[in-house]
């Protein structure tokens, strides 16, 4: 195997990782030449279990005949105790079909490792994921949801491969509007231990609108006769006042005054309760310990604008500080002319914190797509001064992961029935609601295995269904694309959803429960794999440490999903043609009763990268 292909991990118990081994041996046997080989699964069994696809493109490269390639690879390859039977087909693919033994092992390792076969990490970095991203005193909303359940399951998807991980929550908690708005509690006296987070809301939008003054500035801009700004200045004298109010409560606040010190606390305390609700609700790994907002590097702005300027990558323009690029016109604006700090000054403060301080090689930033361009320019500006790199000199990866947005049935973005914008809790209480009316709906049948159960008990597991109905359908499709909110499609029990999987989980539940075997009993049984069904999910199941690898490499969390729903259709086909319950003997009951347990076992660790609970009864 050569250097490059040595450091890739790959997954022991699944086959693909020998084959690899012994056709790359193979290859360079053959040819003398190191080459991927190119292993693919089968699309269709009847042609094996994989193919070896690499002749095509090393015959264009040894000038020969892609056939005559695939030959010598195949009569150079070692095969024994992995391949049954391997042949040449079409233009030059080698098709193998596996020894029942082979998948039988493999089968039995991956069902006694704890990690279902996925490799320790040998990065010793972190991996940094900026998620959620709420403002204090705004209201959480749909763009939340996106932000914080998409990095969520990136971060358990690390975890789960042994990584170390930091979950950080870039609070807007600082600057001139968090000001604004307790300066305007403040004039109302407002009983701070009283306050909601609606109003937090309503103030800040009220605080926006008293400080307001876009006519009077459109009147000197355009150079307005004097009777006209007379009158407008009179007009906007209020505006004034508060702005004036709310700048000397910002001096106040930076200049550390305990009184308006202690009201801020209040105003993050009061948004962060509602925050850490929702991420409750959401089954996402989030709290206290994960907040690091726009305050935290306020120390650390100056230095900043001065690192840039003296290593010479930033220029004056009109008395503010940007940093120009070669190959664009716009350039990053990190201070105003009024001496001023922006949001990319404070992005490049924590660039350069996540990679150095956190030790960071791989930071993922998962922010609404609009943003491309603005992350675009920060990460080429931390470049640029050498900001992306660790303690030990690594060089760090960057990563905008854009999101879509969340469209209502109009294809617009979503509303409630009056117009205004769905906030987030709204839009969890309706799916939680929504699902608990199905599950109650199915108790009501005296065969359900749900019937019987006490109200809090089906609204719990109905909680559980509306979340991962909504978890799914985001973290399931192409997270750069915006997708349709319809709650009527997402809460089915059949077809593309959560709660399709969650019903596979619990149907295999009730199946070992039902059996009346003790869970020793089937996890010493022996894997035995005679039928075609049973070897197509065995198969499907030995590639999940690979999946789970491949979604760190590519950060597409609908792996994860399409994964999983294949994995419930083969145990469906399975089931329909293998009985297990009523099969012929102990042996095999025994055998296909411990298929279905690796089963459940592999489709409950796939749910949990998703935060989706896998609840024994539905």
């Amino acid at each position: 195997m050569s250097d490059a292909a040595s450091t890739v991990l790959r997954p022991l118990c699944d086959p693909a990782t020998e084959l690899d081994a012994r056709f790359r041996a193979a290859i360079r046997a053959a040819t003398g030449v190191d080459a991927d080989p190119a292993i693919r699964a089968s699309g269709n069994a009847k042609f094996g279990d994989y193919q070896v696809n690499a002749a095509m493109a090393l015959a264009k490269e040894l000038g020969k005949n892609p056939r005559e390639v695939a030959d010598a690879v195949l009569n150079a390859a070692d095969l024994a105790g992995v391949a049954a039977k391997c042949e040449v087909a079409g233009p030059g693919f080698i098709n193998v079909t596996l020894e029942r033994a082979f998948v039988e092992g493999r089968l039995a390792a991956l069902a006694a490792s704890p990690s279902f076969g996925i490799p320790p990490a040998t990065d010793p970095h972190a991996v940094v994921i900026d998620l959620c991203g709420v403002n204090v005193a705004k209201q959480m909303h749909v763009g939340h949801l996106r932000a914080t359940i998409i990095g969520d399951s990136l971060a358990r998807v690390f975890e789960r491969l042994g990584r170390r991980v930091w979950r950080e929550n870039h609070l807007g908690d600082w600057g001139l509007p968090i000001a604004m708005t307790l300066a305007k509690l403040v004039r109302e006296k407002r009983d701070f231990a009283q306050l909601t987070l609606d109003d937090l809301n309503a103030a800040y939008r009220g605080a926006q609108r008293e400080t307001a003054t876009d006519d009077l500035d459109a009147a000197h801009e355009f150079r307005c006769g004097p009777h006209r700004l007379a009158e407008l200045e009179l007009q906007y004298e209020p505006s004034r006042a508060a702005m004036e109010d709310a700048k000397k409560t910002l001096v106040r606040l930076q200049s550390g005054d305990p009184e308006i010190v202690r009201l801020w606390e209040r105003l993050i305390e009061v948004t962060m309760e509602q925050v850490y609700e929702a991420a409750r609700t959401l089954n996402a790994k989030l709290g206290p310990e994960n907040n690091r907002g726009e305050s935290f590097f306020r120390d650390r702005l100056a230095g900043v604008v001065d690192a840039f300027r003296a290593s010479g990558l930033a220029k004056s323009d009109k008395g503010a500080m940007v940093v120009p690029f070669a190959d664009r016109e716009r350039p990053l604006l990190i201070q105003k002319s009024d001496g001023g700090f922006l949001y990319a000054t404070t992005d490049l403060a924590a660039v350069r914190f996540r990679t150095y301080e956190l030790d960071g090689d791989l930071v993922v930033y998962v922010v609404d797509a609009r943003q491309r361009d603005h992350f675009k320019d920060v990460f080429d500006a931390a470049r640029l001064i050498g900001w992306n790199k660790t303690k030990d000199g690594t060089e760090s990866t960057l990563v905008h992961l854009g999101f879509g947005a969340v469209l209502g049935a109009d294809k617009k973005p979503l509303k409630t029935r009056s117009g205004e914008n769905f906030t987030l809790k709204d839009l969890l209480d309706e799916a939680c609601e929504r699902g608990a009316a199905e599950v109650m709906r199915r108790a009501a049948d005296p065969n359900a295995p749900t019937h019987g159960l006490s109200g809090n008990e089906l609204r719990a597991i109905g909680a559980a269904v509306g979340i991962a109905a909504v978890k799914y359908a985001d973290l399931s499709g192409d997270l750069t694309k915006d997708y349709v909110f319809d709650l009527d499609r997402m809460i089915a029990f059949e077809g593309d959803t959560g709660p399709y999987l969650q019903y596979a989980h619990a149907r295999i539940a009730s199946i070992l429960s039902k059996s009346g075997e003790s869970s020793d009993a089937i996890a010493g049984a022996p894997l035995t794999l005679a039928e075609p069904a049973e070897r197509a999910l065995a198969l499907h199941i030995l590639r999940y440490a690979q999946m789970v690898l491949d979604v760190g490499r590519s950060l597409e969390t609908n792996r994860v999903g399409l994964y999983l729903r294949t994995l419930a259709e083969l145990f469906n086909a399975f089931y329909q043609s293998c009985p297990v319950l009523k099969a012929d003997d102990t042996a095999t009951r025994l055998a296909r009763l411990r298929l279905c347990a690796v089963a459940r076992a592999v489709l409950a660790d796939g749910l949990s990268l998703y935060g989706i609970a896998a609840p024994e009864r539905m």
